[in-house]
């Protein structure tokens, strides 16, 4: 007798997914005897959190990516909550590297953000940088009690120039929803995506320059603020008052520049010392 193939039966072998990066950093924050301190906190994957001890009031929460960086597929998801009167600094511990994906896949990074009456919130991440073929989509909410304080600053560097790396396609996509008190005070979807050189070289986007910040601050004096912060920002960018809100947009030749822009800009609205991080 002879063997007849069964022609459902394939020698394809179903492509390998490769290993994906998940981390999750979730802390909650409360005043004890004057000063903020911890109350709770979890962290699993590769998503880790570090809380360096400070000569003042303040806490502050550096977030660290053990992964190394993000491509399609990674997923992080963060979360703070400052209760009332809590004065909270959260930043990362080095810029965030988005590579090349493969097979059409997204990374995915989602912060949520709970402040209680009185509570002060200032989040400065460094820098990410987007590589050609990246893909990524970032959820940033926040929910603010009326009184809450915040300063929240997002910069983003269209590769790294001293590298000679430019990038032509991929996808970015940074989503903000901002409420104060329930109400939704600020929404904004940047989305860059398909031919992203084409898209950027136009004069009434990036231009010659690539690399932007986006700052949103919830302050007292918050109007009378208004004409230094478009001052110290000058022509490469803009700012307005939406809903008692600032809003900032900040563009700059490239990562280093930006980083001169805003170190003053920051430093200004946080009325303190930056993160020694964002020390220049």
């Amino acid at each position: 007798m002879s063997a007849v193939p069964d022609s459902s039966v394939t020698d394809k072998v179903a492509p390998r997914r490769m290993q994906r990066s998940e981390g999750a950093a979730s802390a909650q924050f409360r005043v004890v005897e004057g000063r903020t301190r911890l109350q709770r906190l979890h962290q699993s994957g590769c998503l880790k959190l570090r809380f360096p001890r400070l000569p003042r009031q303040q806490a502050e929460a550096i977030l660290i990516n053990s992964s190394g960086g993000l491509t399609g597929g990674d997923r992080l998801a963060q979360d703070f909550t400052v209760a009332a009167g809590a004065d909270l600094t959260v930043t990362t511990q080095a810029c965030e590297r988005i590579y090349r994906a493969s097979g059409g896949d997204t990374a995915h990074v989602t912060t949520r953000t709970t402040l209680e009456a009185g509570a002060r919130l200032v989040c400065l991440p460094q820098e990410t940088i987007l590589f050609d073929g990246g893909r990524v989509r970032r959820t940033l909410e926040v929910e603010a009690a009326p009184d809450a304080r915040f300063l929240l600053c997002e910069s983003l560097i269209l590769g790294r120039e001293l590298m000679g790396e430019s990038v032509t396609t991929g996808h970015f996509h940074d989503r903000w929803r901002v409420r104060l008190g329930g109400r939704l005070v600020f929404a904004d979807d940047l989305q860059l995506s398909g031919d992203i050189a084409a898209a950027m070289a136009e004069p009434a986007s990036l231009g010659p320059n690539r690399a932007l910040a986006t700052l949103v601050a919830h302050l007292p004096d918050a109007e009378a603020r208004l004409d230094g912060l478009r001052g110290a920002i000058g022509e490469d960018g803009g700012a307005s008052l939406v809903g008692g809100v600032l809003v900032a947009r900040i563009r700059a030749a490239s990562g280093f520049h930006l980083r001169q822009r805003l170190v003053p800009v920051l430093s200004g609205l946080a009325d303190g010392p930056l993160p020694l991080v964002w020390s220049l």
